[in-house]
């Protein structure tokens, strides 16, 4: 459970810098991701689990 949260802190970390140093690209980003259809974002969103499950069985393997 202590990795999950570590995981967690992780990603609000990254996140917060992402917005920190490129807001106005975070904005855009938010915005084309409003205009794309539901079938590439699950895709895109499938892809993303695989390769973050892939990595995490690569360290912890």
């Amino acid at each position: 459970m202590s990795d999950f949260i570590v995981a967690l802190g992780l990603f609000f970390a990254l996140e917060g810098i992402v917005l920190a140093a490129f807001p106005t690209s975070a904005k855009r980003m938010m915005t084309t991701v409003l205009d794309t259809p539901d079938g590439p974002l699950r895709i895109a969103g499938i892809v993303s689990a695989l390769v973050g499950l892939f990595i995490v069985w690569l360290v912890r393997g």
